[in-house]
């Protein structure tokens, strides 16, 4: 059984920065794909960013420049650097993982940009 369970999340007044966190326990194997979707009240959720696991990224356009995917894969673990955070970046972050077919979803964590 797989399990991914995030954490980061918070209340940023606009310019501020956070990191989101998303750690994967159970059958992990090597080959896979992080990443990271947000859903903000009333709208559809988004894919943020994703990167494979030979560190091949993409990020959607309204994030580019501000934030940055990364992960350790010896700690299975995927991470969402979010600067120059903005009101309508607010929303809740969740990180999932593609693996043998299969589509992992974390808990979700909320993510509040207003000052």
């Amino acid at each position: 059984q797989v399990q991914l369970v995030e954490s980061g999340g918070g209340l940023v007044q606009p310019g501020g920065s956070l990191r989101l966190s998303c750690a994967a326990s159970g059958s992990i194997f090597s080959f896979n794909v992080m990443g990271w979707y947000r859903q903000a009240p009333g709208k559809q959720r988004e894919l943020v960013a994703l990167i494979t696991s030979d560190g091949s990224t993409s990020h959607t356009d309204s994030v580019k420049g501000r934030f940055a995917i990364s992960r350790d894969n010896a700690k299975n673990s995927v991470y969402l650097q979010m600067n120059s955070l903005k009101p309508e970046d607010t929303a809740v972050y969740y990180c999932y993982l593609d693996l043998q077919g299969r589509r992992y979803w974390g808990q979700g964590t909320q993510v509040t940009v207003s000052s």
